[in-house]
């Protein structure tokens, strides 16, 4: 049996690139292309490459809110409950008596809202690593930028010559 070539092994290509300028430009030709499964690696947040790949907003927030409204309910439910368990009769005021159960709902909304957030953020993330992204380079967080391609066998070696057209320092496999 035949091996088959080592071009055709290939799942994507990176490009390393020296400046911001290079790397816009092979980023702009990959997605004029219609390159859609890309992952760019900057030494510092740049809102260029957030403009060009037209990525969608977290869901972090999402979590935020369904914490926070679990939160209150919970704290609301915990306290009314405590409430009737402990009938406590003072003054002749009702024993489910909403104003004083305000502030254990805020502070239930607050700590579930935040807790969630943190969570979210992690699975988000997809936080701990435990590998090394395919792709990644430490010179990508140090001073260089890095665009990583992925694709058939076709697709890599157009998105290989892309790169080199765009003033890519160098080109690896994947």
């Amino acid at each position: 049996m035949a091996t088959p070539p080592v071009a055709s092994m290939r799942s994507g290509v990176a490009g390393v690139f020296g400046n911001l300028d290079a790397a816009l430009l092979a980023l702009r030709e990959l997605k004029a292309h219609g390159y859609a499964n890309l992952t760019v690696y900057s030494p510092a947040p740049r809102h260029e490459f957030d403009d060009l790949l037209a990525k969608k907003e977290s869901p972090v927030r999402l979590f935020t809110l369904v914490g926070g409204l679990t939160g209150c309910a919970l704290g609301f439910a915990y306290a009314i409950s405590t409430s009737l368990d402990w009938e406590l009769i003072t003054g002749g005021k009702p024993i489910v008596s909403l104003p004083p159960f305000v502030i254990i709902g805020f502070e239930c909304t607050i700590l579930f809202g935040a807790l969630i957030t943190v969570a979210g953020m992690f699975l988000n993330a997809r936080l701990p690593k435990l590998r090394k992204a395919a792709g990644y380079d430490p010179r990508f967080s140090n001073d260089k930028f890095g665009i990583v391609a992925f694709g058939g066998p076709a697709q890599v070696a157009a998105a290989e010559e892309i790169m080199r057209a765009a003033g890519a320092e160098e080109v690896n496999d994947v």
